[in-house]
């Protein structure tokens, strides 16, 4: 049976004649990676695009008084901000210095922090 199927051209199979393959040959071939990649663009990467673009404003907006989350799990609130890091409280006469990149969401009054904010 394997046989009988090698017997059949590839071309044969997929409605091509026996003969070269036409001109369309690349464009039919190209068609459908550039529609994939179309896809992945406007599911993915524009979406992700946007939340970075969002998560930067709010970071750039960020000031002294703002109680903010961080992506190891602190919570604080910033007392002085820098040009590539941020001073933060985390208790009393306890401040660190924390990379502007590590703010995950900034905190309003009254926000607790629940077990969803540490996936």
């Amino acid at each position: 049976m394997f046989e009988a199927m090698n017997a059949v051209p590839l071309a044969a199979l997929f409605g091509g004649s026996g003969g070269a393959a036409g001109s369309g040959g690349l464009a039919g071939m190209m068609l459908p990676m550039i529609l994939i990649f179309g896809i992945m663009y406007f599911m993915m990467i524009r979406p992700q695009q946007r939340k970075e673009k969002e998560r930067r404003a709010l970071i750039n907006n960020l000031k002294s008084g703002s109680r903010v989350l961080f992506a190891g799990g602190i919570v604080g609130t910033v007392t002085n901000v820098k040009e590539a890091t941020f001073i933060i409280k985390i208790a009393d006469n306890v401040k660190v210095e924390v990379a502007r990149g590590a703010v995950t969401r900034v905190l309003e009054k009254g926000d607790k922090i629940t077990t969803e904010d540490e996936k």
